[in-house]
């Protein structure tokens, strides 16, 4: 009853807009009759309701949401944008989180508002949190979601496109949802994935992260909500708490010259993090001014993200083999994953990946050396017009059978 209300207040103002005559008449009088009739059958429904109905006990906790708590860092200085997020849900609009950057806590952010799901009452059933990034497809995010319903074992992976999305319309055409898209490049059609699309009839919400404002228009977003750069303060503040007390107070000038290696961050959390942890052990005044130098000297203009500047910065700085996987997790270059069939996994942020890669394709001189076509979707050994050339590969999560031909890789 709630629901259908809501949607009457909405189409109050159209309704008014309609009247005339000081309220007596009406410039369409069958569509003022119908709405009239309805507003005065649901306040009956209503009466009724409250004079026949036991209301001696109510409850007093509404029943538990469907949520997989996901673990996440703190907020990163995005209360009042959690907030205002929060603040949205309950209205009839669906819509997006729009940043042009990365590393700026979209992913943060959307985690913690999955999980506020669980501990905040709220009318949804189902909460839905899957992470799309650049190189999903549709089988990839219908994987992703079904795993909330229990739909992992593998004959249920092997099944099409179009087998899953059927399984996934029926799990959620009944109850009030509300789904949380991670890192969308590109417009991602519901209806082929099987989400009903949320509207107001259903009560069903959509919420997405992304880059591109155009992606928020071929998703048809009713409401847009820009992530922004951290201000100055909110910045320094993260930054001291990486850094750490012991290392700011070991010299008198050094409090002065970690605000400028903040500042040059740029209001980046994910900079701001990375840097922060480099210079924890840096607690000379030679060191800090040093790092000051090389944050001016790596600009690089070239490139689409600014934050590849700071984490060109913190590659440099490590000076290790990616082989000592401890020393890259330590550097905040991978993070633990937990476990699969016992052995432990790292996974890397987008931006890292795509920085090792640019790293990559600069230094060695020839863009062959290393060949990147992770999850592509490819049935068969991807072309490589100079596999001699090739010294690292990673073709991993294909659906590559059967090798054709035996390749030649000397330097693999």
């Amino acid at each position: 009853m709630i629901t259908e209300a809501e949607k009457l207040i909405a189409d109050g103002p159209q309704q008014m807009n309609n009247l005339c005559l000081g309220g007596c008449g009406s410039k369409n009088y069958l569509s003022s009759y119908k709405f009239g009739k309805k507003v005065a059958e649901m306040l009956q429904e209503i009466s009724d309701h409250k004079s026949t109905g036991v209301f001696e006990k109510v409850p007093e906790n509404q029943p538990t949401t469907s949520v997989v708590v996901r673990p996440v860092e703190q907020p990163i200085a995005l209360e009042s944008t959690i907030q205002k997020v929060w603040s949205c849900k309950w209205t009839k609009m669906w819509g997006s989180l729009a940043s042009m950057l990365g590393g700026v806590g979209t992913t943060t952010l959307l985690t913690k508002l999955n999980n506020k799901f669980s501990t905040t009452p709220n009318v949804f059933e189902v909460v839905i949190w899957a992470l799309v990034s650049k190189d999903s497809d549709v089988g990839k995010i219908q994987d992703r979601i079904g795993g909330n319903f229990g739909f992992s074992d593998d004959s249920w992976k092997n099944k099409s496109v179009d087998q899953k999305a059927p399984d996934i319309y029926g799990a959620l055409r009944n109850k009030r949802f509300i789904v949380l898209l991670d890192d969308l490049w590109e417009r991602v059609d519901l209806n082929q994935v099987g989400i009903p699309k949320p509207s107001q009839e259903n009560g069903s919400k959509l919420i997405f992260t992304t880059r591109s404002l155009e992606v928020c228009g071929k998703m048809e977003a009713q409401k847009k909500i820009k992530v922004k750069c951290l201000e100055t303060e909110k910045a320094w503040e993260l930054f001291r708490d990486k850094v750490g007390d012991e290392t700011l107070n070991n010299h008198p000038d050094i409090p002065n010259l970690a605000k400028q290696v903040a500042k040059r961050c740029g209001g980046l959390p994910l900079a701001l993090i990375t840097i922060g942890h480099a210079m924890v052990c840096k607690k000379t005044i030679g060191e800090w001014k040093y790092a000051i130098e090389m944050l001016k000297r790596c600009a690089l203009p070239k490139l689409e993200n600014e934050v590849f500047l700071f984490l060109k910065f913190k590659l440099v700085k490590l000076k290790c083999k990616e082989t000592i996987i401890c020393s890259l997790i330590s550097a905040c270059l991978l993070e633990n994953d937990g476990k699969i069939d016992g052995e432990d996994c790292v996974k890397m942020h987008d931006e890292i990946r795509d920085i090792t890669l640019w790293i990559t394709r600069k230094f060695e001189a020839t863009e062959n050396n290393f060949f990147v076509k992770a999850g592509a979707q490819l049935f068969q050994e991807p072309d490589v017009k100079a596999w001699e050339n090739v010294k690292r590969m990673s073709v991993m999560e294909n659906k590559i059978e059967v090798l054709n031909k035996t390749p030649k890789c000397p330097g693999l």
